[in-house]
């Protein structure tokens, strides 16, 4: 079972075909055996959180924000490592800032 926080390898189906590969991706909360999760990227010139190699990935990586997808438990592979209190806390200010304009005011 995984964590807020985790690094997981997981199958993964992508929104523009038919197909799956394994991707790393950060479990951000499980709930009724789905995973809701954001991706994980070595390309290093999109925008997200940086991950690197000394913190457990396998090459420096970036957390995407802006990809936020739902999985099934069954879709993960294993987990990878986890983050740091303080790259979850980046984590959670940088989805609260997208977040914002859902706040009433």
């Amino acid at each position: 079972m995984s964590s807020p926080g985790d690094v997981i390898l997981a199958n993964v189906q992508f929104t523009d075909t038919f197909e799956v590969k394994k991707r790393p991706a950060l479990v951000l909360f499980e709930e009724f055996d789905n995973v809701v999760v954001a991706g994980i990227t070595s390309n290093l010139s999109m925008k997200g959180i940086l991950i690197t190699k000394k913190e457990g990935a396998i090459k420096d990586s970036i957390i995407k924000l802006n990809y936020i997808f739902t999985i099934s438990r069954s879709m993960i592979e294993k987990i990878l490592f986890s983050i740091s209190h303080e790259k979850k806390k980046a984590v959670y200010d940088g989805l609260v800032s997208k977040l914002s304009g859902l706040k009433s005011n």
